[in-house]
């Protein structure tokens, strides 16, 4: 007989997807010959890992069966679920706190705890306590990193890499965008595409540079050389990782942009085109690197086919005094994958350097210096423009790894219910990246000890993990279809083996509120 968890993730996908529509019916009216849909029609692939920043559990968490894909309809498991409008009684918030006090006040979440639950159907906080009390937010800043990148730059946006030469055709410049999603493959093929222009031109030997100018500041974190997180840089292959891993904290190299240019040389080499000598840095200039950017961001219709899907990216004004792109012909280039790819990606799997890299994209749509510091003042510049609360705000950095970061848990659940309002579906990615609880991403091994095993399937969330400070923020569907949004954060805690159960037990008690 199937796993009553599948059961759970089987009906909580079509849940989510069902309290999505009605929402969207409620505030847009009727379908559209049926097409109108609230979320992307796919499931989320079972991934282990993700970037957790504390030690792993003392024990495994017992193996489960994959989650089924969403389910187009569940007769006998969701009967009840209809647009909120004609809904049963809503959940009061009377009964809701009657039902979370308890659960808030476990030693295991520490001294310091913040809560916030939202109906997203109508933006009514049912439940609050410190709700606008900036915390520590770990990684659930990313929802923040996200939602302003997907708002800026639009769900279609991709980041390129591009080859150029000089005029004389002897030298060929490697320039990162500020994709760390690029791999060997992709880089193998640029480096096919660059030698067959190169011969076309009756070049076969040349010098190679890189180019890293568009990204300033330091490129080290804050907490430093750590595996969790690559060295920031516009260049790099597979997130600067040594070992074969995709996801998750890894050894990292210390020079990423380096190193890539070295391997392209070889593929060069391979292709048929000689290198002479070592790939040197290039010395280009931000304003530059940001005019080649802005220029490479709109594909031209010779690009590759991939490239067809370009960003809508907002017209921003123009730095003042910026120079014009140099005089380089183009060579070939590699796009990543669209913006909501790397949108969901960054959630599921709490990618650090992703998280890092689209902070800076938000950066430069807005006109700042891809750094550190620029990067926290667009997200934040993005995230006032689509009104959202931001007293005590700060996005010291993209990924949460900075305990600077500040974020309250009505901001979090704002930004939520931002992502469920038909008003803006670019931000839908928002919603549909958060892990599955028991299934996928960051959370595949919890909700597995009652009584959070009700919230398996059903519970959405981006979780948070650093020394003394786990927080978990998320949606969730109600047995009547509503769909919750909610964020408890908790400062100070003692383990992560106390303060996780402890909040999956808080969101998965909303799973059973009608």
């Amino acid at each position: 007989m199937p796993d009553p968890r599948l059961w759970q993730l089987t009906a909580g996908s079509a849940a989510l997807g069902l309290a999505l529509a009605a929402v969207a019916v409620t505030a847009a009216g009727p379908w559209d010959s049926g097409q109108r849909t609230a979320e992307r029609a796919r499931a989320a692939a079972p991934v282990a890992g993700g970037a957790h920043h504390a030690p792993p559990p003392p024990t495994l968490a017992p193996h489960r069966p994959a989650p089924a894909p969403s389910a187009p309809s569940a007769p006998g498991v969701l009967p009840a679920l209809h647009a909120p409008a004609a809904a049963g009684p809503a959940t009061r918030p009377a009964d809701l706190a009657a039902t979370l006090v308890p659960l808030l006040a476990d030693p295991g979440l520490g001294p310091l705890r913040t809560a916030s639950v939202v109906d997203t159907a109508t933006g009514t906080q049912l439940y609050g306590e410190g709700a606008g009390t900036p915390m520590t937010p770990a990684s659930t800043v990313k929802i923040a990193t996200v939602a302003a990148a997907l708002s800026a730059l639009g769900p279609d946006h991709r980041i390129p890499t591009t080859v150029t030469a000089s005029a004389d055709g002897r030298t060929v410049t490697l320039t990162g965008g500020g994709d760390p999603t690029l791999d060997t493959a992709r880089l193998e093929r640029l480096a096919t595409d660059t030698a067959r222009a190169l011969k076309t031109r009756s070049h076969t030997s040349v010098r190679l540079t890189y180019d890293t100018s568009l990204y300033e500041g330091p490129e080290l974190h804050p907490i430093g050389p750590n595996e969790n997180l690559a060295p920031v840089t516009a260049l790099m292959t597979r997130e600067g990782r040594l070992d074969a891993s995709d996801s998750g904290p890894a050894p990292r190299t210390a020079d990423p942009a380096g190193d890539t240019a070295t391997t392209f040389a070889a593929l060069l080499a391979h292709a048929g085109v000689k290198v002479t000598g070592a790939p040197t840095k290039a010395t280009g200039q931000p304003a530059e690197a940001k005019a080649k950017a802005k220029a490479e961001a709109e594909p031209k219709a010779e690009a590759e086919p991939k490239a067809e899907a370009g960003p809508k990216a907002k017209a921003k004004a123009t730095t003042p005094g910026a120079a014009p792109a140099p005089e380089a012909a183009p060579l070939a280039r590699t796009y990543s994958a669209p913006l909501t790819d790397l949108a969901e990606r960054t959630l599921t799997l709490s990618d650090n350097d992703l998280a890092e890299a689209l902070a800076r994209q938000t950066a430069l749509a807005h006109d700042l210096p891809a750094s550190f510091e620029g990067a926290g003042k667009a997200v934040r510049a993005e995230l006032a423009e689509l009104g959202l609360p931001l007293a005590g705000a700060r996005f010291a950095d993209g990924s949460g790894l900075d305990r600077r970061d500040r974020v309250s848990a009505a901001l979090l659940t704002a930004l939520l219910t931002r992502a469920a309002d038909p008003a803006h579906p670019a931000l839908r990615p928002v919603l549909t990246g958060l892990p599955v609880g028991g299934f996928t991403g960051t959370l595949a091994g919890r909700f597995d000890t009652a009584p959070a095993t009700a919230g398996a399937g059903l519970v959405r969330a981006k979780t948070g993990t650093l020394t003394g400070v786990n927080t978990l923020a998320g949606t969730v569907v109600t047995p009547d279809g509503r769909l919750l949004a909610f964020a408890f954060l908790a400062g100070r805690t003692l383990s992560p083996y106390e303060a996780q159960p402890a909040l999956d037990r808080l969101s998965a008690a909303l799973a059973g509120q009608g």
